[in-house]
């Protein structure tokens, strides 16, 4: 009786031991199992969509200092971008704009905007191969508010107002994409509006546009370049290099439009910066001894503020 009991308590054993065996077999079936997706259901994500927006803030005050300065000093810089993307079968749809907007205030030299600028940029592309798309651009920019060149304290002088100038380009080419971050486009036939729309400035006969005029049209080849990347765990840079040669006047004088966006990460909201941008137009005379030639722009901000991806 002894040796039956024995023998059914194995017994049990030895099954209960099977059992757990194809359990666990069964989990791990089901675990790797693939799920085939509806053939009914037809929904697919063909937009994303977001944005970054960043504040710098400084500022400085001064009392009794020996050393000198002005005894009160502000200054607040103000990016933000947005951009929505599309992309099903062969058809892609990029848009994005970029606000700039900066001021400086000190008690010499009174308030002063130090960056102000829009740049928007819509590009359709049909996929010709995996990399490459003929693709329909269009970029208008401008800025907000009225700017001025200060020769001393007390003077200014008007130099560029909203719509004044503003740049309105439509091109069609070939856009180049050889990585994820890296996009190449190029034109040959490229139109570009030059819009003046202030009675001040057009009567000057800024911006290549004839004294009295409001508008120029000019023909030409266009090339864009940009370039997104995580440099590392910590900096991203982001990058646009933009040049126009125009047929009708002086097409190797090329025009030059670059902007650079450094941003390190120092926490989950704080960041600095840094940008630097460049821009040489052949018609825009400003510069030089007498106020009558161009000249290359250069601009750069560096701070430490808020940072936000939407």
């Amino acid at each position: 009786m002894k040796r039956i009991l024995i023998l059914m308590f194995t017994l049990f054993q030895v099954s209960n031991l099977l059992a757990q065996d194809k359990t666990v077999k069964d989990l791990q079936t089901a675990s790797t199992k693939t799920i085939n997706k509806d053939a009914s259901d037809t929904s697919t994500k063909s937009w994303k969509k977001g944005g970054v927006f960043s504040v710098n803030i400084a500022q400085g005050s001064l009392s009794n200092w020996s050393a000198g300065g002005d005894k009160f000093s502000m200054s607040l810089n103000l990016y933000t971008n947005f951009y929505a993307h599309y992309k099903k079968g062969k058809n892609s749809w990029g848009n994005n704009i970029d606000f700039y907007l900066g001021y400086v205030n000190t008690t010499t030299l009174g308030g002063r905007k130090n960056d102000d600028r829009i740049d928007f940029t819509s590009k359709y592309g049909y996929a010709l191969k995996p990399k490459l798309n003929l693709s329909t651009l269009f970029n208008f920019r401008t800025q907000f508010f009225a700017g001025y060149e200060y020769p001393n304290a007390n003077t200014e002088i008007l130099t560029s107002n909203i719509l004044a100038p503003a740049y309105i380009l439509l091109s069609v080419g070939l856009d180049y994409k050889p990585t994820s971050d890296l996009s190449i486009f190029f034109s040959p036939i490229t139109t570009r509006w030059i819009v003046v729309n202030d009675k001040t400035l057009s009567a000057k006969g800024l911006y290549g546009v004839a004294p009295g005029k409001k508008s120029a049209n000019q023909i030409g080849a266009y090339a864009s370049i940009n370039y997104t990347k995580n440099l590392n765990k910590i900096i991203t840079y982001k990058g646009k290099l933009d040049l126009f040669s125009n047929y009708k006047n002086n097409p190797q004088n090329i025009d030059l439009f670059m902007t650079n966006m450094f941003s390190a990460k120092l926490s989950k909201v704080l960041s600095a910066t840094w940008s630097l941008d460049l821009i040489y137009d052949d018609d825009v005379k400003l510069f030089g001894k007498n106020s009558n030639s161009p000249a290359l722009q250069l601009k750069s901000l560096l701070g430490v503020g808020l940072l936000v991806k939407l």
